[in-house]
């Protein structure tokens, strides 16, 4: 069967992370989420309830981020935090892993905190995303996240947040693919700027990938398919988005 545009479009979490973003800017990039029809955006926690409200009636999903962008954060705030996000109308937690309990090899303290956010969300009937900044750790703790990951049954392993010192590359999908059953699906995160680039991952099986460049890498998908460019302006109106 051949590739449609929705195949890619719906692989896109359209990142709206960036701290120095105004009002304008989120509300640019829901706009812009929207008309691309995209999977998903992410959006900074305090602009949440509003992104799901322009998200509403569209097939884009609200999404936010726990104990981002270093994991660092109490159990118990990240319980706060996901309780919250899931009241403002969050469908998918992308929650950070507390990456110096990983590196100090505090397996119990690392899945048993996966699971209570996975356990939170799933009694909310939402999914969840686990982020392991895989920049800062060797083949083998990837792969212990993936089997805790799969034991809490998270939804999506993520390789990175985008804002360490290095995002997905084609070794980690494959090594994450590899540990993970089938349920749970593998999520690449900076580094996937083109089509050509999402494309390759979809190869590997990859479902879902973090993006800023969306606009472009849709309009290129569409260009490859022989589709319409979209039409409108996704431009904030106090300066560029």
């Amino acid at each position: 069967m051949s590739e449609t545009y929705s195949d890619y479009s719906k692989m896109i979490d359209h990142s709206l992370l960036m701290p120095t973003m105004t009002v304008a800017d989120l509300e640019a990039g829901c706009r812009l989420a929207v008309a691309y029809d995209v999977a998903s955006v992410c959006i900074m926690p305090y602009y949440l309830k509003r992104c799901a409200e322009i998200l509403a009636g569209s097939t884009v999903k609200a999404s936010t981020t726990i104990g981002f962008p270093h994991g660092g954060h109490t159990t118990a705030i990240k319980i706060a935090e996901a309780k919250q996000a899931l009241a403002d109308g969050c469908e998918e937690l992308d929650m950070v892993v507390n990456i110096s309990q990983v590196l100090s090899g505090n397996w119990d303290y690392v899945g048993g905190e996966v699971k209570s956010i996975v356990d939170l969300a799933h009694d909310a009937g939402q999914k969840v995303k686990v982020i392991f900044e895989n920049c800062y750790l060797n083949d083998d703790q990837k792969i212990r996240l993936c089997e805790i990951c799969s034991e809490a049954g998270a939804d999506w392993v993520k390789t990175s947040t985008g804002y360490g010192t290095g995002g997905a590359t084609i070794e980690d999908l494959k090594l994450m693919g590899a540990h993970t059953p089938d349920h749970v699906q593998v999520k690449a995160a900076g580094g996937v700027r083109d089509f050509e680039t999402l494309k390759q991952v979809r190869a590997l099986g990859v479902t879902r990938c973090g993006a800023s460049r969306t606009k472009q890498m849709m309009d290129e998908c569409r260009a490859a398919l022989g589709l319409a460019p979209i039409e409108g302006n996704f431009e904030a109106t106090s300066g560029g988005y």
